[in-house]
């Protein structure tokens, strides 16, 4: 894995965590309204594996995912980019959203190239 600077490392997995909490109160709301959940839990377990490969790389917390789990996140997370950078591309310059997108693809690329590494 690339040398990533601690302030970059800190900003990755508040993108992750802030990312988890949006897609859990989504969740919570599709659950009330009877709506079909599947692809948001699947994502959703995709950034809960995607945040603690991160943190087990770079603060050493333990994980209990499998291989199998790690590749299937690594497909779902990789199957966010399209949107994530066309929803960058449409954002305004400068613009606290341009700023999230940015930090949540550069995390997400991150946890990717980390499941890479253990695909090795």
């Amino acid at each position: 894995m690339e040398n990533v600077s601690q302030e970059d490392q800190l900003e990755s997995i508040k993108a992750f965590q802030s990312t988890i909490c949006k897609s859990e109160n989504a969740l919570v709301h599709m659950t009330q309204k009877s709506s079909n959940t599947t692809l948001l839990q699947k994502r959703l377990k995709a950034l809960h594996i995607g945040a603690a490969l991160l943190e087990n790389v770079w603060n050493q917390k333990a994980h209990s995912y499998t291989k199998e789990d790690i590749a299937q996140a690594r497909l779902v997370l990789i199957g966010l980019f399209p949107s994530l950078e066309s929803m960058y591309a449409k954002s305004k310059e400068g613009s606290p959203q341009k700023t999230l997108l940015e930090r949540r693809i550069k995390a997400f690329h991150l946890a990717v190239q980390v499941m890479d590494d253990l695909a090795i």
